[in-house]
């Protein structure tokens, strides 16, 4: 399980927007802007969608080999950056959507209600970071 450094983890708590890069089908990377938040107590990264956002359509593409699909999350502010790399999967638990979405509030701003709500976990294998947060 991945746990960040103090540095790291104050980094993610902050309110800073990030860009997650997944795989499309032909293999080339979809980037979007988004809002993540992060468990240091199960050491995955959040992030909701709607469930028919091409991020969610990514999130559930395996490999040819049946490998779990990846994904990179980064966040940058001034000299300040740090990516978390892993696998990521759609999870449309009910108990998880409302648990992710009290975190984003908390982080962020109130979510409004939304049926087609869905979460993206990532759990990292990979954390890169600048010299700050090393």
């Amino acid at each position: 399980m991945t746990r960040l450094n103090p540095e790291q983890l104050v980094f993610v708590t902050e309110r800073h927007l990030a860009t997650l890069t997944t795989l499309r089908a032909d293999g080339t990377p979809h980037v979007v802007p988004v809002a993540f938040t992060w468990d240091q107590d199960a050491g995955v990264l959040r992030i909701t969608t709607n469930r028919s956002s091409v991020k969610a359509r990514n999130a559930r593409l395996r490999g040819a080999d049946g490998t779990p699909p990846r994904a990179a999350v980064c966040q940058v502010e001034g000299g300040r950056w740090i990516t978390l790399e892993g696998t990521i999967e759609v999870v449309e638990d009910p108990d998880e959507v409302v648990d992710a979405v009290a975190r984003y509030a908390r982080r962020y701003r109130h979510l409004e209600p939304n049926p087609e709500r869905v979460v993206l976990r990532l759990t990292p294998d990979k954390v890169m970071a600048s010299t700050y947060m090393a």
